[in-house]
């Protein structure tokens, strides 16, 4: 299965116009079968999805159902979209301690009669409340049944793979070194994580570089293709 996480900045690309079209190319252009989308919602007024649902009826992907508010298409900005092919078995948005409005949204999915459980999430900015979203997230992923092989992804907010927040990540946890993802026009930091529990194997692992995506976002969408053993 092929997992993508992309920050799409309210759909404002480096040459500061809204286009909600060339957000979708570039959707295309991943083509993942899970997407963990962040900054889906506008933060002001109702909260209004720049990807309209409409737009999504013509792609191969379904919204999962985590938002809270009529217009938005996520919870805080957070949204998940799935493969039609793929059973959405459970959806849900997920409260986490912050100091500016943040969240998570947790998604079960039936791929060949196994269940997986995703997470996308958006980080703290400031890095305050980091390491405390990371074990409200982890605490959330153990009280869950029954357990099952999960990926967690986002934009993090954070730049060194075993320093800070990362650190929560305890053994049975692999962040992937997928890259430098912000700012997408000459990428330095890694921002955009992947994280995977003990059970997947990574195949393939990187950063979506095209000319669509290096200006349709101040963010370059990172992915992962990940598998299951068969017993």
């Amino acid at each position: 299965m092929k997992f993508a996480t992309y920050n799409i900045h309210k759909a404002v690309g480096t040459d500061r116009r809204r286009d909600p079209d060339r957000i979708i190319a570039v959707l295309r252009e991943i083509d993942a079968d899970i997407i963990a989308l962040q900054e889906v919602d506008l933060r002001i007024g109702q909260r209004a999805t720049v990807l309209s649902r409409a737009a999504l009826d013509d792609t191969p992907w379904v919204p999962a159902a985590v938002a809270r508010r009529p217009r938005s298409l996520g919870w805080h900005g957070n949204a998940m979209l799935v493969r039609r092919s793929l059973a959405i078995l459970d959806a849900h948005a997920l409260d986490l301690p912050t100091l500016e409005p943040r969240g998570a949204v947790r998604v079960e999915i039936e791929c060949d009669g196994r269940r997986v459980r995703v997470i996308g999430t958006h980080l703290d900015l400031s890095g305050l409340r980091r390491r405390d979203q990371i074990r409200a997230i982890l605490s959330d992923i153990d009280a869950c049944t029954p357990p099952c092989p999960t990926v967690l992804m986002g934009d993090f907010n954070q730049w060194g793979n075993r320093t800070g927040a990362m650190r929560e990540f305890a053994p049975g946890w692999h962040v992937l070194d997928t890259g430098r993802s912000f700012p997408s026009r000459q990428p330095i930091a890694r921002l955009d994580r992947i994280v995977t529990s003990d059970e997947w194997g990574c195949v393939d692992q990187g950063v979506h570089h095209s000319a669509t995506a290096a200006q349709a976002s101040d963010h370059l969408p990172v992915f992962a293709v990940l598998e299951l053993p068969n017993n």
